[in-house]
């Protein structure tokens, strides 16, 4: 039987997230058409397919086979692990791309799948999900099935094609954050909002001397502190002043003596103001409180 091009075959019946994300990210980086995604467990129906994620019995990435429930196979990944790593092994998805999508979805998605995720009460995570649009009644037809999976995967697709989308923003934004950077003053100083923080530490934020960040928030300008490490963002190197902490309106006025001041979190670690120049105000008097 010949090998259908643009084909990914997976198992038919009840799903999962991992192959559920497997077939999203081949369909996200053009690997597949949508309308060629075989469900069977058939496995001559399997050979002719392009991709297999997920059944088969068969891990061998230059086959395109993506199977980890084989004794054989002793690995961490589930089947969406495994592609993601063969996008990045064909070179579709350089190393940070890779790791983005890694540490954004894929391990957790991988853990859930082999039985090692965390179970925390009150959290959903992407693999629920995925899970809560299996079929109500575990006697669903294969035509349910087969209808629930495709609203599954219209999910992942939307949600990786967002990802992606702000990661390749995120990226495009890295210059900006290079040219502030530079300055090497204690704040950042930026002209419009972008996402900064990932990138500020993916360029050596760990070392840099900025203690403060300021930007735009919608019609106002927010100062904003910087957390010591990317790992640990609930934190800032430098909270507010103290005595700023919940404050709003004429009470923050009163306590700063700048007339633009709007609020400040009780956190302190996040305050918004009138104008880019009541911004710098109050970062001069947090830095010298």
């Amino acid at each position: 039987m010949t090998n259908r091009e643009r084909t990914v075959g997976t198992h038919d019946g009840s799903f999962h997230a991992d192959e559920v994300t497997a077939c999203a990210l081949l369909l996200l980086f053009g690997c597949v058409d949508r309308d060629k995604i075989i469900r069977t467990r058939d496995l001559a129906k399997l050979a002719t397919c392009e991709y297999v994620c997920d059944v088969g019995g068969i891990y061998d990435p230059a086959q395109k086979r993506f199977d980890h429930h084989q004794v054989d196979y002793q690995g961490s990944f589930s089947s969406a692990g495994m592609v993601l790593s063969y996008l990045h092994d064909q070179q579709v998805l350089t190393v940070a791309a890779y790791d983005f999508f890694n540490q954004t979805l894929i391990l957790g998605v991988d853990a859930h799948d082999n039985g090692h995720d965390l179970q925390i009460k009150g959290v959903t995570t992407y693999s629920m999900i995925i899970a809560n649009f299996t079929p109500l009644f575990q006697d669903a037809s294969a035509e349910e099935q087969n209808h629930a999976f495709e609203e599954a995967l219209n999910f992942a697709n939307s949600h990786l094609n967002r990802l992606w989308d702000r990661y390749q923003y995120t990226f495009s934004c890295r210059e900006i954050v290079k040219e502030a950077m530079a300055q090497e003053s204690s704040c950042l100083m930026f002209d419009k909002a972008i996402p900064w923080m990932d990138s500020f530490f993916e360029l050596g934020g760990l070392a840099h001397p900025a203690h403060y960040m300021i930007m735009p928030s919608g019609t106002h300008w927010k100062l904003r502190g910087i957390p010591p490490s990317l790992d640990d963002r609930m934190r800032v190197r430098s909270p507010l002043p103290e005595k700023w902490a919940g404050l709003m309106g004429d009470d923050l006025k009163k306590a700063t003596g700048i007339s633009g001041a709007i609020f400040c979190h009780k956190g302190r670690f996040i305050s918004v103001w009138e104008t880019r120049e009541d911004a710098l105000k109050a970062w001069e008097l947090a830095t010298h409180e």
